[in-house]
């Protein structure tokens, strides 16, 4: 599966704690994510992380465009909702993409757990049959 891993600032080292317990089930599919969350997971990982642009600079737009050609499978956000941004357009716009296409998505820890636990059992395999449709 294609994962795509997100957070705002003030959750990135909740992502990087997140991807250290699930290395093992992380490191047998194909990540991407937005830039400095990225690179925070690959130095503490060392999983393979394919690098956009950082979230604000247009990193989750490049992400979005990924989600509507079908290129992702699971979305892991981690957000702050007590902090405004500037470009929450662009997180509305990702979400409603991942309503449209039918991409799992968590935006806290317990969701991602949850997800990350189905992926490991296999629970998740919907979307292939889904493109085969």
């Amino acid at each position: 599966m294609n994962i795509a891993l997100m957070a705002h600032d003030s959750k990135k080292e909740l992502m990087v704690q997140f991807c250290i317990a699930y290395c093992g089930i992380l490191s047998r599919h194909k990540l991407c994510a937005t830039g400095t969350t990225g690179k925070m997971v690959a130095e503490a990982t060392g999983l393979q992380i394919m690098r956009y642009l950082s979230g604000s600079q247009g990193g989750d737009q490049q992400i979005s465009a990924r989600i509507s050609c079908d290129e992702i499978d699971l979305l892991l956000f981690f957000r702050d909702p007590m902090t405004e941004k500037s470009h929450e357009q662009n997180e509305i716009d990702l979400f409603r993409l991942c309503d449209m296409r039918n991409i799992p998505v968590a935006t806290n820890i317990a969701t991602a757990e949850v997800l990350i636990h189905g992926l490991e059992r296999g629970d998740l395999d919907w979307r292939d049959i889904l493109r085969s449709v």
